[in-house]
């Protein structure tokens, strides 16, 4: 089984893009992941009747550590991590060279604060399967939440050296050209993870930032529009969608697309600041 697909957008919000000023207005940048882990969680996967489904193949075979690993990510998807976690443990006890329980379960330790059990259960996956993309993605996240840019790029350029088609990779190595300034590198790793992951939200909001830094405003509004399109309850993308409508002197329609992102996420600085900026405009 690949890796589960359970990241949070909560849980990602560890690599914000550092605010840049551009024409005087700052860019709105909160990144957020994809973290496989930018996909929505998909719920279906973890409910009740699934489980359940998954529970009778575990009692009819009882000693195979698929099922386990299988039930695990359902309960994963479904926010169950100390569940996940014993299923993992029981795949592992079955199969000792099982590297993508391995993995499974360190994004689940990564999800309660476990980092350093995380990053072991990582290791070791790799040093089974050396050739197991999903786990270079997990570790590098891994590392760049904890600020180790180096190990991390080096872990999704070996994924992608390796030929993966998860976006994540792409997506990722994204942001650290994106955080390095290095924009023309980042649309086009963003470009390819649309491509692998055309329903993501995320790669489109992080190439528009990398196209406004250069600029390309009309670029930049349309990556942000779809991803409003794709994810009308991604705030980051409304504080940028507001941002565009702020540099053309529209503050009418910026300030309600930054009141829609501080309705969304009451927390995001640059969306209240935004507000703060163009409220007066729809005070009549």
């Amino acid at each position: 089984m690949n890796a589960i697909s359970v990241e949070r957008r909560t849980a990602l919000r560890g690599f914000a893009l550092t605010a840049a000023l551009l024409s005087g207005l700052a860019l709105a940048g909160c990144q957020t992941a994809p973290t496989g882990e930018f996909n929505n969680i998909d719920k279906a996967q973890g409910s009740t009747e699934n489980i359940s489904s998954l529970s009778a193949v575990i009692q009819r075979n009882p000693q195979d550590p698929e099922a386990y690993n299988v039930r695990g990510s359902a309960y994963g998807r479904g926010g169950q991590y100390q569940a996940a976690l014993k299923d993992f443990d029981t795949a592992i006890q079955l199969n000792p060279n099982f590297y993508q329980a391995y993995s499974n379960r360190a994004l689940i330790q990564r999800f309660l604060g476990n980092q350093e059990a995380a990053l072991a259960d990582y290791n070791r996956s790799i040093q089974i399967n050396s050739n197991y993309d999903a786990a270079y993605i997990g570790r590098g996240n891994l590392y760049r939440k904890a600020g180790r840019t180096t190990e991390a790029f080096n872990d999704f350029q070996k994924a992608i050296q390796l030929d993966t088609t998860d976006a994540r990779a792409y997506h990722n190595r994204g942001l650290i050209y994106q955080s390095q300034g290095q924009h023309k590198f980042a649309i086009e790793d963003f470009s390819t993870a649309i491509s692998l992951a055309p329903d993501a939200a995320e790669p489109y909001n992080g190439r528009g930032l990398s196209y406004l830094a250069m600029n390309d405003e009309d670029n930049a509004f349309s990556d942000f529009n779809m991803a409003i399109k794709l994810d009308g309850k991604n705030a980051e993308a409304w504080a940028n969608q507001a941002l565009i409508y702020e540099r053309r002197g529209d503050k009418v329609r910026a300030s309600k697309s930054y009141r829609e992102a501080v309705h969304l996420d009451p927390t995001y600085q640059p969306a209240k600041d935004g507000l703060s900026r163009t409220s007066s405009a729809t005070a009549s």
